[in-house]
């Protein structure tokens, strides 16, 4: 069967892309689905009349209701913003394996404590589960992109890191299709919103277990001068010996990096910091990194996630079972949307090219939708049936899920993890995810309020948002696809345009490994590896 196809910044032997890099970023991206269900089940399950039975919430009125179901929610987000945080403490002194294999033990006791509300305990215990499950993801999604973009080779970076995307999407069709199945065929009781809350025990076990196999950092290693060991590990993640060329030269780039930014700050928790806020360039970085995810959520995604009950209303779709059955559609198209983006867009077309189109098809396929809504007001003339202009309302609709999912889904996170030093990458990751959380937060808790002042307005909004994306990306944001990590720093130099700075990066790279190779008694270990086999691959399709 043929490969995919993979541009490459080096001659690579064939057993670096081997099934244990695979199998480790599988693993660590895994979190991602724990995500991902959550954000698509927990906004109709609080919708189902059998949870609002539960919880007598049947009494209160509509806006006492919107109250409550972003309180549900972005206790959550809150969470995961300082979870993101605690993920930097936990980052650096378990490091990567067991900090994945802690948040997965805290998802599950939130999780527990969700499972275990009832009318009984009230929706306390359930806002404690809901925040405790929020900082078991903020952990996670600090840690696992940084993972993934540690393990990786340089070719498949961005698709490898692009698969917690792609877990995200699952954990989502799953959350999605486990609402309409309980509402199809369990009939209103605590059974039916209870199942749906306990499938989170499942994701969140299988990382517990799955993170004790992974194999550690190599770069995390070496920061914490397990030198030994570190290098043991980049041999198997490569499925090469210890002395194989490749294993030697990129093993002694990661020491020599590591070297020059403990220069700089020096080892120790506050080094990062340090580094991060004495450095001009690196708090650049860290503004466009967390920037990413004001427009990343300025799309609506989550408006969409938590609220698609309200979403399809609006455009004139009723009843609990055909909303949630388009809602079920909507993820589908999101995770074969992800599935394009990780195996072919985001390592052949960049992560510039993917945002900016994304921005384009998804600002239009908003304002259509805003403009439907202004002028049919579906809300006040509602119908058993949809017509033409509601059909093409929903097809807008999956037309801006077609847009959105291969491009601002998960494209934020790859270039969040790649595009900083191995020293400070914990501690820029955190503030990343962060910046994501809140952003989600803010979506989250005012979501049910701005339908209900804005109505057609929010469409006109978000769309908005994505127009003025588009110069932010293209004047501000560099391309980092294929850049070695220990070079980003060069695509941010004083002077350099962000749209010009990739060709000019890329060229130096080529250059040094072309005066590598030419330099007398230093051939490079890979020409020497390539010419014994009597070969000169470069290993694509």
């Amino acid at each position: 069967m043929a490969r995919l196809a993979r541009v490459e910044d080096r001659p690579t032997p064939k057993e670096v892309y081997n099934w244990k890099v695979y199998a480790n970023a599988i693993v660590a991206t895994w979190a991602a689905v724990m995500i991902g269900y959550d954000s698509a089940f927990i906004g109709t399950s609080i919708s189902l009349a059998s949870f609002k039975s539960e919880f007598g919430l049947t009494t209160k009125t509509t806006a006492e209701f919107n109250i409550i179901s972003a309180n549900i929610v972005s206790v959550y987000q809150a969470g995961c913003f300082f979870g993101a945080f605690l993920g930097y403490v936990i980052g650096y002194f378990l490091g990567r394996k067991y900090g994945l294999f802690l948040a997965s033990l805290i998802f599950t006791l939130g999780a527990g404590l969700q499972c275990g509300a009832s009318s009984a305990t009230g929706l306390g215990i359930m806002y404690a589960g809901r925040i405790i499950v929020g900082l078991a993801i903020g952990i996670a999604s600090n840690l696992a992109p940084i993972y993934v973009a540690e393990i990786a080779p340089p070719a498949i970076r961005g698709r490898l890191i692009g698969m917690y995307e792609f877990c995200w999407q699952i954990g989502g069709v799953v959350g999605f299709w486990i609402n309409y199945g309980v509402t199809q065929h369990i009939p209103p009781s605590r059974r039916q919103w209870f199942i749906a809350f306990a499938v989170q025990l499942i994701p969140g076990g299988l990382l517990a277990i799955g993170s004790l196999f992974l194999i550690e950092s190599p770069r995390w290693l070496v920061s914490r001068d397990r030198n030994t060991v570190a290098l043991a590990n980049l041999a198997k993640l490569r499925n090469l010996p210890e002395d194989a060329p490749y294993v030697v030269e990129e093993y002694a780039e990661i020491e020599t990096a590591i070297a020059h930014e403990r220069s700089l700050a020096g080892a120790g928790f506050l080094g990062p910091m340090k580094t991060v806020l004495a450095s001009r360039t690196l708090c650049y970085r860290v503004l466009i990194g967390s920037s990413l995810f004001i427009w990343q959520n300025g799309t609506g995604i989550n408006a969409i996630n938590y609220y698609s009950p309200t979403i399809f209303k609006s455009i004139g779709i009723t009843g609990t079972s055909t909303g949630l059955l388009t809602t079920g559609v909507y993820g589908i198209i999101k995770l074969v949307g992800a599935l394009v983006w990780l195996l072919y867009l985001v390592d052949t077309f960049g992560r510039r090219g993917v945002l900016i189109a994304g921005s384009v098809g998804g600002a239009l396929s908003m304002y259509y939708i805003g403009a439907y809504i202004a002028v049919a007001n579906p809300a006040a003339h509602p119908s058993s049936t949809i017509g033409r202009g509601g059909q093409s309302a929903i097809a807008f609709f999956y037309i801006w899920t077609i847009f959105y999912s291969p491009t601002w889904n998960g494209t934020p996170w790859v270039v969040g993890a790649e595009m900083f030093p191995q020293h400070v990458r914990t501690f820029t990751q955190a503030c990343q995810a962060a910046s994501n959380w809140f952003w989600g937060f803010i979506i989250a808790r005012f979501t049910p309020q701005m339908f209900t002042s804005m109505g057609f307005g929010v469409y006109i909004f978000f769309a908005t948002l994505m127009v003025i994306s588009i110069p932010f990306v293209y004047f501000i944001l560099p391309e980092t696809k294929q850049v070695p990590l220990e070079r980003m720093e060069e695509l941010f130099e004083p002077g350099m345009k962000p749209w010009k700075a990739h060709a000019i990066v890329m060229a130096r790279v080529h250059e040094t490994r072309l005066q590598r190779n030419d330099a007398p008694g230093k051939g490079s270990p890979h020409s020497a590896s390539f010419e014994k086999n009597g070969e000169d691959r470069i290993d694509v399709a």
